[in-house]
């Protein structure tokens, strides 16, 4: 059975202690938290006021408002709530590359930042549940938030297979009527498929009142492209192998890859969905630490 210590070594957890992953829009849940919830009571942080009916228990009576206006309302607030959190990982075969410059492939680094995340929100006695996906769902780890359940979710990632292609829109779309209750969906995914398609499944999600986080996950030479001599590339997901020059081919790679970039960034700035850039040369802690620090 794998632990945390084989995704994440101690000083890396070290670095993450005392960060939480903190809901910015409404979520829903069950048990008391720190998320603001759409459910109304008598707890926590003011929301609203309403009018009093006999019945109403006279202890959040506004004294104030009845002194300025001779009239009874009652006091309402928002309770707070447990957070879900559903890490979508990407385990398509193309999630195996790793160029020399790197010193994990995007799959195990995206691994590892899905189970620190994991590891956190577990901490924060919150609750997360896993979804591995390539053209399809390929597993499904219900959300839990006892200590143990770490295990479960490690252990889902420890058993993919990334061999086929991917297909991210179907999935998403279909992630977004499956997820019925809201909270944070946080995909892990090298992102390489058709950017409008890629957009309008996260829409979706969103569209369902999840807040959404993309973390895109590159290996430096995805980025750089910094191949010089003869070099046979080969595609990753039932790609064909191609021998050729790369100083030819690298401005011509560079401004597409500029354009695919800008574009999918725009898409989930106008949707209100966070971008993550997670480069496989840079620690994952340092990554998330920043990212965490800026929602909080």
């Amino acid at each position: 059975m794998p632990t945390i210590g084989d995704y994440l070594d101690p000083q890396a957890l070290a670095r993450l202690k005392g960060l939480r992953l903190r809901a910015r829009r409404i979520v829903e849940g069950y048990v008391s938290g720190m998320h603001r919830s759409p459910f109304h009571g008598f707890s926590v942080e003011f929301a609203e006021h309403r009018e009093y009916v006999p019945g109403d228990d006279l202890r959040y009576l506004d004294w104030k408002v009845l002194g300025r206006t001779d009239k009874y309302y009652l006091k309402q607030y928002e309770e707070e709530t447990n957070l879900v959190c559903r890490l979508v990982l990407d385990v398509s075969e193309s999630m195996r590359y790793q160029s020399e410059a790197a010193p994990l492939s995007k799959l195990e680094y995206a691994q590892r930042a899905a189970a620190a995340l994991a590891y956190l929100v577990l901490h924060q006695q919150d609750r997360v549940g896993l979804v591995t996906f390539d053209d399809e769902v390929r597993s499904l780890v219900r959300p839990n938030g006892h200590p143990s359940h770490l295990k479960d979710l490690l252990q889902a990632m420890e058993e993919v297979l990334p061999r086929r292609k991917t297909s991210l829109g179907p999935v998403f779309h279909h992630l977004a009527e499956r997820f019925q209750k809201r909270g944070i969906v946080v995909v892990l995914s090298d992102l390489f498929d058709d950017v409008a398609a890629i957009v309008a499944g996260l829409k979706h999600l969103r569209l369902r009142r999840h807040e959404v986080v993309a973390m895109h996950v590159l290996d430096p030479a995805e980025i750089e492209f910094p191949f010089r001599q003869s070099t046979l590339f080969r595609g990753l997901e039932q790609g064909p192998k191609v021998l050729t020059e790369p100083a030819a081919l690298r401005k011509a790679y560079l401004a597409e890859f500029d354009r695919y970039l800008r574009r999918l960034k725009a898409g989930c700035r106008r949707q209100g969905i966070d971008y993550v850039l997670l480069r496989t040369d840079r620690p994952v802690e340092m990554v998330l630490s920043s990212y965490l620090a800026s929602r909080g």
